[in-house]
């Protein structure tokens, strides 16, 4: 695969998706953990909602939570 035909491959990829479930596991939280902290920190990545039901499931985008992650840790090394 030459340089152009990745950038369009890359361009073209979905982004991964990680359920509150698996980011209460990445996170050691518990499921309730993870909307606490949603409510308490406003850097806190937005999740998509599958669908417009009250009991719709919820999926975060991987990418955001780890760079969430990493703006933690960079702020806890200054």
């Amino acid at each position: 695969m030459n340089q152009a035909q990745y950038a369009i491959t890359k361009a073209t990829t979905l982004p991964d998706f990680l359920t509150k479930s698996e980011v209460a596991t990445q996170l050691r939280r518990t499921s309730s953990g993870v909307d606490k902290l949603r409510a308490r920190d406003a850097s806190f990545p937005k999740p998509m909602k599958d669908g417009d039901k009250l009991r719709g499931r919820v999926y975060f985008v991987r990418s955001e939570i780890e760079e969430w992650v990493r703006g933690k840790l960079d702020a806890r090394a200054a």
